[in-house]
This record gives C-alpha cells, sequence and structure tokens, in this order.
C-alpha cells in the first residue's frame, strides 16, 4: 500500500496495524513527513481551532528517590544541586502565573519522600481555594491506587505519568531492576479508572530504542486513550549511565507527533521544552506537526537550571512564563493564538456533564 494512503486510513480510521505502523516509521522521509504533519494540523485544528494552550510548570523539587538511567536527577548524581521549594513558593508562582493568564499549572518534580500524601493533597487544596477556576495538574510519578485516589479528592485533575516505552524489555533497559513496566502501565490504568485527564507518553531516540519498539509504543497509547500525550527526543544527561549516548532527533519526533495526533484526534499534545532545546524554533515545528500545548516556566529563575533532566535544557529567557509576549508573538509566527483557559481536552468536556465522585 502507498505510505500516503497508509496515513489517509489512520486519519480516518484513528488507528493501524502494527506492521503498518513499522513501515510507516522504518520508511519516514521528508515527503512523507510535510504530508503526515499536513493530516495531523487539519485534524488539531478540527478539534481545537487555532488555539494554543499554556500550563503553568512548576519544578517544585528536584529530589527524587529514583535512578533511571537517562535522567539527570537521578539519585546517585551527585552533580545536582538538590533543591525542595516551600509550599509558599509554590503558592506565589502559582499567583504570578494566574497573572500572566495561565488557568493550568503542572506540579513537576522527582519522586521525593518528603512529599506524603498529605503534603501533597495540602498543596492541592491551596492552590484550588486560592484559584477554583484552574486546572491542577501533578506530575510525580509512580503512587498507589489510594495515594492517586486522595489526590483526586483534593482536587487534582490531571495527571502525567510518561509510560517511556510500552517494550517492557526495553523499559528495563532504561531502569533499575527495582523499576517495574508492569507497575508503570498499572499506575497509567489507575489513573484513568479514577477520572483524571491522564497523561503518557515517551522519549523518541531513547538508547537501544526500534521501530518496533515505537510501533507497540502508538499500539499503547490507542489501546489507553490518554487525554495527553508528552513525548521528545531523547537528550543525554551529564552523570548518568547514559551520558554518552546519541540523542534522538527532531525529525522523527516531529514525525511521530504528527502520527500520534492522527491517532488520538482529541489529545492535548505539548510542543515540549526538549524539542526548543535541540532546535532553536523546534516547538513551532512541533505545533506544525500536530502539538497544541506549550509549558513555559513558573519556577523561581534560581531554581530552574538545577532541574536538569538532560544537559542544554533551556531554562531562561524566552521559554520562561514571564515572557508571555515573546511567547505569544512565537505562536502567531507559525498562524496560532495563545488561549487563555484550562485547556481542557474535548473528550473530558463531553464527560463532564456526568459528575464523576471517587
Amino acid at each position: 500500500m502507498n505510505r500516503k494512503n497508509l496515513l489517509d486510513q489512520l486519519a480516518h480510521t484513528h488507528t493501524l496495524a502494527f506492521e503498518d505502523f513499522i513501515d510507516l516509521l522504518a520508511h519516514q522521509d521528508e515527503e512523507l513527513q510535510a504530508y503526515a504533519a499536513g493530516l495531523a494540523v487539519k485534524t488539531t485544528q478540527r478539534y481545537y481551532g487555532n488555539k494554543v494552550f499554556s500550563r503553568g510548570l512548576i519544578e517544585f523539587t528536584n529530589i527524587c528517590q529514583n535512578n533511571c538511567y537517562y535522567c539527570g536527577i537521578r539519585a546517585s548524581n551527585e552533580n545536582v544541586q538538590r533543591y525542595r521549594l516551600s509550599d509558599e513558593q509554590i503558592l506565589q508562582c502559582a499567583a504570578t502565573g494566574y497573572e500572566l493568564g495561565f488557568r493550568t499549572f503542572v506540579l513537576q518534580g522527582g519522586e521525593d519522600p518528603y512529599y506524603t500524601d498529605d503534603r501533597i493533597c495540602h498543596l492541592v487544596q491551596q492552590l484550588k481555594y486560592k484559584h477554583p477556576d484552574c486546572a491542577i495538574t501533578l506530575s510525580i510519578g509512580e503512587k498507589s491506587p489510594e495515594s492517586y485516589k486522595r489526590y483526586r479528592q483534593a482536587g487534582a485533575e490531571r495527571y502525567l505519568l510518561r509510560h517511556e516505552t510500552a517494550t517492557p524489555a526495553h523499559y528495563h533497559k532504561l531502569h533499575p531492576p527495582s523499576m517495574s513496566a508492569e507497575n508503570r502501565y498499572g499506575c497509567l490504568r489507575t489513573l484513568k479508572a479514577l477520572g483524571f485527564q491522564t497523561g503518557a507518553g515517551f522519549m523518541v531516540g531513547s538508547p537501544w530504542q526500534t521501530s518496533e519498539d515505537l510501533a507497540r509504543d502508538l499500539i499503547f497509547l490507542h489501546e489507553l486513550q490518554p487525554e495527553m500525550v508528552g513525548i521528545g527526543p531523547f537528550i543525554p544527561a551529564a552523570g548518568t549511565p547514559f551520558a554518552q549516548q546519541p540523542a534522538g532527533t527532531l525529525d522523527q519526533t516531529l514525525f511521530l507527533l504528527s502520527l500520534i495526533r492522527l491517532l488520538l484526534p482529541e489529545v492535548l499534545l505539548p510542543a515540549t521544552t526538549a524539542l526548543g532545546t535541540i532546535d532553536p524554533r523546534g516547538r513551532e515545528k512541533g505545533i506544525l506537526a500536530g502539538a497544541n500545548v506549550v509549558m513555559p516556566n513558573l519556577s523561581p529563575r534560581n531554581v530552574r537550571a538545577k532541574y536538569q533532566l538532560y544537559d542544554n535544557k533551556i531554562c531562561t529567557g524566552e521559554e520562561a512564563a514571564e515572557c508571555i509576549v515573546c511567547l505569544t508573538k512565537r505562536i502567531e509566527s507559525v498562524g496560532r493564538e495563545l488561549a487563555v483557559d484550562r485547556g481542557d481536552n474535548v473528550r473530558y468536556m463531553k464527560m463532564k456533564e456526568e459528575p464523576y465522585c471517587v
């Protein structure tokens, strides 16, 4: 079959056979990528118009108990300057963001044992009390079903947890034996069952990744039906076992963004900081490939450089939330508009008519 026909089929039915995904990934070229991007942009506009949604990112702790082989803030990386924001600092970040127009706050951090369920719930409750019209997103790793339930009851509505890879054997090459692919996948299913707008995702070009692995990622996403998907190129980090591994590529990441948009037409799809790190206009190119979310940084300036998940992460300048004018111009340069609202998944909004109880 003509590979453009495969993309047409994906745009129409939102699914393909495993072998067809492998074929597309193995034969990606400039023409196929441009065709996929064109279909992806039309799909995005069908559900969200020209809107690009902003999330205010608060990186509130870089302390982590895990030792993922790719991550710059892994527990055993002694070169990291550790920090933990106080509740007052976090609330101030949100207050600043609210004044700038943000209506979604993403609390992202390592798996820091200091943050017990009580502390997380109290923090979420404070944020919801002060900003009841805002969505609160958590991105704090693997927790128990009971913990996730408590976060939901406290007022958190979204949760980001990249599955990293849908191939268990590949997962074990990226993580220490103490971590389990099955547990990660189970966490995502629990989050979905509890009514979170759930975000999964993976790194593009991670060590030992194959076209078959990426095809499994796409099949996994189709089965999970997450409301959000975050992908970005693998970028090596100093002080990790993968420090000398080659980075993922912009082109493959853009192609996969387009495929994910066609696979999950209603998904909220970020143009990530990692894209902006490997290409000065990486996020704009991501939007032109089907992405519709950006996540500027609201963290205090003095800690941004310390949250180094990978090398050379952009941490000051136009990606910062304070430069909302710069961000707006960047979005407008590719024919889009920066939306000032919560930016919920459209499928979630349809379901919201029936109150969810936990």
